[in-house]
């Protein structure tokens, strides 16, 4: 087993067989990338010398056989190692991994990707970019550092502004996400979804943060466009208040934190039972780009994928420059078309990560305080 510390704010691990197969994964928790590096180093003593097969009973040991279990660390751990295992199993079969979870339900996935809005600065240049880039959906931030618990009305109505001159540059056949990043309290929120309504967004992701589930039940009886959350959450069981409150319409779990494909699967197979959409939470690199798309290609109720191709963050690495198949990830109309190569269906550039990997810095997220000093979400 190898581990790869990458830029912008990635890290890779390598699994290899006895038989020398290689499966890849990507555990990570952005920011803390050497964490989530000790705890897979900490896991590798219950991997070596098993039957890499048994993957659903090695996710079981790493799971619960350390007593203390879920949480960003763990679970991203966890991700990382299951999506090397489903690597490798697909490989030694010569299958793409949606195989062996039931066969392909669609010929292509629809993909959107991020175009900024912390900042009022180039979001409409950038949302035009997107659509030339083959998108015909995109998600944008509502606000930076807007205060969590109350503001001025100029201040929503600069959000609302904003956010209406984009749709007004991609016109009405054009997806918008809405991301509030759990940045502001629910009184906002209210105001906020009200004056967004006329935009008709595709959602609105994290409204409030998801700790309080509570608050999500209100304002699901507050506003008709659809709530999506879940990349805070890293487990089926993290998401079972959701389902059973039907509080979201769109869950969001991200394949590097919310146990890799196994558990996603079932975090899918649950959100179909309670009538409720998949799509997957995506801002990192290509392996948990291509295990995501291995889960949305058997899963009926996905409609949608995140996919960071080109900037995100601001960070100059390109998910394609660590591939030798970057074409997998060609947007066609909005689109990527079914992978059919074994496995996780990319090649990974070894050569690129080893050289890259000498570059790796500490990637931190900005901390961001409001005008009266006090801390704020970011």
């Amino acid at each position: 087993m190898e581990l790869f510390k990458l830029p912008p704010r990635w890290l890779f691990i390598k699994i290899t067989t006895e038989d020398g197969i290689e499966g890849w994964g990507e555990p990570e928790v952005e920011g803390r990338a050497d964490t989530v590096k000790a705890a897979v180093e900490e896991m590798a003593e219950y991997l070596i010398g098993k039957d890499s097969r048994r993957i659903e009973d090695i996710w079981q040991l790493l799971y619960r056989g350390g007593f203390y279990r879920g949480g960003p660390v763990l679970m991203s751990a966890i991700s990382g190692i299951d999506q090397a295992l489903w690597d490798i199993k697909g490989k030694s079969l010569g299958v793409p991994v949606y195989e062996l979870l039931g066969g392909a339900v669609r010929e292509r996935m629809q993909v959107y990707s991020w175009v900024g809005g912390d900042k009022v600065v180039n979001v409409v240049e950038d949302a035009k970019r997107r659509l030339s880039q083959g998108f015909r959906a995109i998600k944008m931030n509502a606000s930076a550092n807007l205060p969590w618990i109350a503001d001025s009305p100029s201040k929503t109505m600069d959000i609302v502004n904003r956010i209406e001159s984009v749709r007004d540059a991609i016109g009405p056949e054009v997806g918008l996400g809405i991301d509030f990043h759990g940045r502001i309290h629910k009184g906002i929120a209210k105001v906020l979804i009200r004056e967004l309504e006329p935009l008709k967004p595709m959602f609105i992701e994290e409204p409030v943060l998801p700790e309080n589930r509570d608050v999500f039940s209100a304002l699901s009886q507050y506003t008709t466009i659809p709530i999506a959350t879940g990349e805070r959450c890293y487990s089926r069981w993290d998401f079972k208040s959701f389902f059973e409150q039907g509080s979201i319409d769109i869950i969001q779990p991200d394949l590097s934190h919310a146990g890799g494909i196994s558990e996603v699967k079932r975090i899918a197979g649950m959100a179909e039972s309670y009538d409720m959409a998949l799509a997957p939470h995506c801002p990192l690199g290509p392996i948990s780009l291509a295990a995501a798309l291995q889960v949305d290609f058997c899963c009926l109720n996905a409609f949608i994928q995140e996919i960071s191709i080109g900037i995100h963050y601001n960070e100059r690495v390109d998910l394609l420059d660590y591939l030798k198949n970057p074409e997998v990830f060609d947007i066609e109309e909005g689109y990527i078309r079914r992978p059919v190569l074994p496995g996780l269906g990319i090649e990974i550039d070894e050569d690129k990560i080893r050289d890259m990997a000498r570059k790796a810095e500490n990637w931190r997220n900005p901390i961001w305080r409001n005008e009266d000093g006090s801390i704020a979400e970011w």
